[in-house]
């Protein structure tokens, strides 16, 4: 069947997507979001144990330009020097801390980072008595702690993160010259102005080095959005609504979620979310409304994505379903005696969806042929009208769906050759008890597979999830979830950020 459907800092931005505009006042906003998305603190703490990865590789990323000045000296005259070829060694960081900060953003308070800067300095010095110029290699050994303030806003049709409140504490910053641990003169005289320049150029370097990680944080995780709700010509907009929402408890983002196939876009403008609707006990909160559901189906119909065809001794094993109907005779000998028989199956209508809390209910028109060998025209066709309740769950790294409750009504039922009878009723209660208990669980496990499937291509696997809970509302859904974060998109992204 064809159903073609990091740290801290990592997360909190993989809800962040293109907008056309957002809407200052969030209530507002509700109207036009078909998804939200609600990480609570505790999720924030796992992830801030990532955080490390990420603020290393600020570290190792940034690029320290040469410095030259000069400088003069009682006695000596002009000094001039140069710091050239500084890189970072040695690097490790002790912990990491994450607060939440309610209308404003997030902070990152790391701490005990120990490095050692390598580097040469060049130097020279020009008087009445003499002009000397030397060079000599130098290591700083120091220990920082790093603070970076990020305020999340919407701007440039976006939710953005601004990480200009960084700063820098050195707890220390020695000296030593050609491995020289001992003090000496050349190191009296270069300490003070060599650890100031290094101090400014380090914090300009590494803070400009972290605005840089968060945008390309930002559009790896856009990009992998993207790619997890796009396929083929069906695709979803996931671009904010409003600018998020932060609590002490959690972050809260709105997205349109706007479905959109051969680049035909829908409308979401009256959609019922309200923060009421979700709790925080759990790590990850992720409501959809059936205003995203809803065109997808229609885009899945339109494109073809729901059909199945059976045939061979699949198709006879599924008949051997017990049933309360009479199988008639030419179709068992259709099962039984032909070489290929084969059952085609396909949406004729738009499928219709609304969740309640009873399940997802689906109505839509399926169409069927059953062909007993050959290619010519089918033995049988015929269409019925299928209703039925849907829940969804989660378990094992696996898709389940259940149908709760169906009904059928065979709406029409022909022979292809004029010879045959017309179908008695007892035909047609055969044909709406075969839909009821075997087509309707057949059609449910492929799907089950190939979500599944679709989730797995996108990684979906490499999370650790735990307690998922799928909750079907009035007019929505809920996913609920703890987690562990996938160590391989932080992989990912670290090996494209030191590309």
């Amino acid at each position: 069947m064809s159903l073609d459907v990091v740290p801290s800092l990592l997360f909190f931005l993989f809800v962040f997507g293109a907008s056309h505009a957002c809407l200052q006042d969030p209530a507002e906003a509700y109207r036009f979001t078909g998804a939200v998305s609600r990480l609570t603190y505790p999720a924030a703490v796992v992830l801030n144990e990532k955080t490390t990865k990420v603020i290393e590789a600020a570290f190792q990323h940034a690029r320290y330009p040469s410095v030259k000045g000069e400088t003069s000296l009682f006695l000596i005259g002009t000094v001039l020097y140069g710091l050239e070829n500084l890189e970072i060694h040695n690097l490790s960081i002790g912990q990491s801390a994450v607060e939440l900060h309610p209308g404003e953003g997030f902070s990152l308070e790391i701490t005990n980072v120990s490095a050692v800067f390598k580097g040469r300095l060049q130097y020279g010095y020009d008087n009445w008595l003499v002009s000397v110029e030397h060079s000599i290699d130098f290591e700083i050994e120091s220990q920082i702690d790093l603070g970076i303030h990020l305020k999340l806003y919407c701007g440039e049709g976006k939710v953005a993160a601004d990480t200009s409140d960084c700063f820098l504490h050195f707890h220390k910053l020695n000296l030593h010259l050609q491995g020289d641990k001992e003090p000496n003169w050349l190191k009296k005289l270069f300490t003070d102005f060599i650890t100031f320049t290094v101090k400014l150029r380090v914090k300009g370097q590494i803070c400009k080095e972290i605005n840089k990680v968060a945008n390309i944080l930002a559009d790896f995780i856009q990009e992998r959005a993207e790619q997890f709700l796009s396929d083929g010509d069906i695709s979803v907009d996931i671009g904010v609504s409003a600018a998020p929402v932060i609590t002490a408890n959690y972050v809260e983002t709105y997205h349109k979620g706007l479905s959109s196939y051969r680049n035909v876009s829908t409308v979401i403008n009256k959609t019922v979310f309200h923060p009421s609707q979700l709790t925080e006990h759990k790590m990850l909160y992720i409501w959809i409304s059936d205003q995203i559901l809803s065109p997808m189906f229609t885009a899945a119909h339109h494109d073809a994505r729901f059909q199945l065809n059976i045939s061979g001794a699949e198709l006879s094993e599924l008949f051997k379903t017990n049933l309360s109907s009479t199988m008639p005779a030419y179709f068992r000998k259709c099962l039984l005696e032909s070489g290929s028989p084969q059952l085609r199956v396909w949406s004729s209508s738009v499928p219709y969806l609304h969740t309640s809390t009873s399940g997802t209910n689906v109505r839509g028109m399926a169409s069927a042929q059953l062909h007993c060998g050959g290619a010519g025209a089918p033995t049988l066709s015929f269409q019925a009208e299928v209703h039925m309740d849907i829940t969804v769950s989660y378990a094992d790294k696996k898709v389940f769906l259940q149908s709760n409750r169906s009904e059928v009504h065979v709406l029409q039922a022909d022979f292809s050759s004029q010879n045959q009878p017309h179908l008695d009723q007892a035909q047609l209660d055969f044909i709406r008890e075969a839909v009821e208990k075997i087509g309707i669980p057949k059609v449910l496990s492929v799907f089950e597979t190939e979500v599944t499937r679709l989730l797995d291509a996108q990684g979906t696997y490499l999370f650790d999830i735990f307690s998922p809970e799928v909750l079907p509302q009035e007019g929505f859904t809920v996913i609920q979830m703890d987690f562990g974060f996938p160590h391989h998109l932080l992989v990912e992204f670290l090996r494209r950020t030191l590309q």
